[in-house]
């Protein structure tokens, strides 16, 4: 549904009344990384923070964290709502989900929503979602199911008016390793809420209004004309795409994309795409849905701050039961597998109508995820995910990002908080020299992490990722970045869809894939040649040497 056109009399006010709105859910993201007890929240940014109003309509949406998950929240609260109505909330109520069809793709992301009151009257609903260092089940990389992936959370109360639900926590706790982290971030979440809600009310206060009606009304006019202006200047047509990925081991991933541009819509319609598999790399249509409008969003629209207006005039298709809409209960924990990899699709669509704003393929679309999982030499067990970064893909104008997350924007994190977390040793962490697709532009470097177990027992390690045989490819003639891979000390390769062991003392050295270049590598500036080389930016081992 479109948003309704409302003029705005006060454009200025708009702007200021918005940005102290958007400033809350920051703040309220702060404290959520300031408070939670997992690498994942405080080091790699896996969460998001929304305000909404009382349909679930996203007002502002913190600024840092994970964009993709943004785009989803609106959907989210409203799934919410239909199981529990605007008249079921009180105050101090708080409701915790982590289905992948209502949620955000898979069941490691907790999402929470709690209600805002103002003179006992419902205004707003605050959200969030984080990524929980443990949800339970038991890890597999061949044919798997739902069930096996961890403990699913139907929309429950964890909070009725402020108190605790009797056996939720206890329920909860039961069913993950790492019960005092997941149950800390949980705590982290709330505080986060907490604060939003506070600054929501202070907002309406402070501004002498009842609730957030002519509010919500005006931001979502302001970004949802900004996005159909935006769409309206491109030609109408039909751009189509289609690639292959690694995908589970012996079934490549085909993702066929058509972009319909129409007046002020857009249509992202992937039939065609592979059939959902028995592997956890299905993406739910939610999943999809917002890594398809977040690389639209950021090059049609990059400017406008981001609300539930934003995303009303862009549409996503998909088959049912394909590996981009699968039906319940398909496996899905590694759904990033194939939903990051959309934005390439729709990139090597819309290159023909947007040569200038998009990007070839980034190493990092899939993100290349390593879990880390044992007990050290005191009997203490830990774990933890290392969220590093491949190379962005090049641009028209401009070289790719070194090392930098997309379409994700998840962080790698302090090493020296990975190792104080952890007794893993992290031997270098350096950009990968020749990793970078070449072309008049060149793709961003993907980097080498060595990471040491120095402990006397063997560490688990879980690879989810992909890029090892289908390479970031470049744009207008641009070359492919080097793939993905990962070699154990003995130089043994270590397949990145696997679960293995790294012994006592050995060591593994995991290497994130290069962005794709963009333009005839024989038309780059000569001085930009000569600086790729004194900086030992050389083409990496399969691709040609520069002449």
């Amino acid at each position: 549904m479109a948003a309704t056109s409302v003029t705005v009399s006060d454009p200025i006010g708009l702007e200021i009344r918005w940005d102290r709105l958007a400033a809350a859910t920051d703040e309220a993201a702060s404290t959520m990384l300031r408070t939670a007890f997992s690498t994942i929240i405080r080091e790699s940014n896996d969460y998001t923070v929304v305000i909404a109003d009382p349909s679930g309509r996203t007002m502002a949406e913190s600024r840092a964290g994970i964009p993709g998950f943004a785009a989803l929240m609106s959907s989210l609260i409203s799934l919410v709502l239909k199981q529990f109505s605007t008249q079921d909330w009180a105050e101090g109520d708080y409701v915790i989900t982590n289905d992948p069809w209502i949620a955000t793709g898979h069941l490691p992301d907790i999402a929470m929503v709690s209600p805002v009151f103002h003179h006992d009257q419902l205004v707003a609903f605050v959200a969030t979602a984080a990524h929980s260092p443990d949800i339970g089940g038991t890890p597999t990389m061949g044919p798997t199911e739902l069930i096996s992936e961890g403990i699913l959370i139907p929309p429950l109360h964890l909070f009725r008016q402020g108190k605790p639900v009797a056996g939720v926590r206890d329920l909860l706790l039961a069913n993950v390793r790492l019960a005092d982290q997941v149950w800390g971030d949980l705590e982290a979440q709330v505080a986060a809420h907490t604060v939003c809600r506070r600054r929501a009310v202070e907002f309406l206060e402070d501004f002498a209004e009842l609730d957030f009606a002519q509010f919500a009304a005006e931001v979502h006019s302001v970004t949802d004309t900004a996005m159909r202006t935006a769409i309206g200047k491109l030609p109408d047509g039909v751009y189509r795409s289609e690639l292959e990925i690694d995908g589970p081991p012996g079934q490549p991933t085909r993702i066929v994309c058509a972009v319909q541009i129409g007046g002020e819509q857009v249509t992202v319609d992937f039939a065609g795409s592979s059939a959902q598999v028995s592997h956890a790399v299905n993406s739910t249509l939610n999943y999809t849905r917002a890594y398809s409008i977040y690389p639209l969003k950021v090059v049609l629209d990059p400017s406008t701050r981001t609300n539930w207006g934003s995303y009303q005039a862009i549409t996503v298709k998909a088959p049912e039961g394909s590996i981009v809409n699968p039906t319940f209960p398909a496996p899905v924990v590694a759904r990033h597998l194939t939903g990051h990899v959309l934005s390439c699709a729709i990139y090597q669509a819309l290159a023909p109508v947007l040569p200038g704003r998009v990007i070839a393929d980034s190493g990092g679309a899939p993100a290349l995820r390593v879990r880390f999982a044992g007990v050290d030499d005191s009997g203490r067990p830990f774990g933890l995910i290392l969220f590093a970064n491949a190379g962005m893909g090049a641009s028209r104008d401009a070289d790719g990002l070194s090392t930098t997350a997309f379409p994700t924007n998840s962080g790698s994190g302090s090493i020296e908080i990975l190792e104080a977390s952890s007794p893993l040793q992290f031997v270098r962490k350096e950009l990968r020299v020749g990793s970078g697709g070449r072309g008049r532009r060149r793709g961003g470097l993907g980097q080498d992490i060595e990471v040491r177990n120095p402990t006397s027992r063997p560490v688990q390690m879980i690879f989810l990722g992909d890029r090892e045989r289908h390479p970031a490819l470049g744009l207008a003639g641009g070359e492919p970045g080097a793939p993905a891979c990962a070699v154990l000390g003995t130089g043994e390769r270590v397949p990145l869809k696997s679960i293995s062991q790294l012994p006592p003392g050995g060591s593994v050295v995991i290497s994130f894939a290069g962005g794709g270049g963009f333009g005839d590598p024989a038309d780059r500036e000569p001085a930009l040649v000569l600086a790729d080389e004194l900086a030992e930016y050389l083409p990496h081992p399969l691709q040609e040497a520069h002449p």
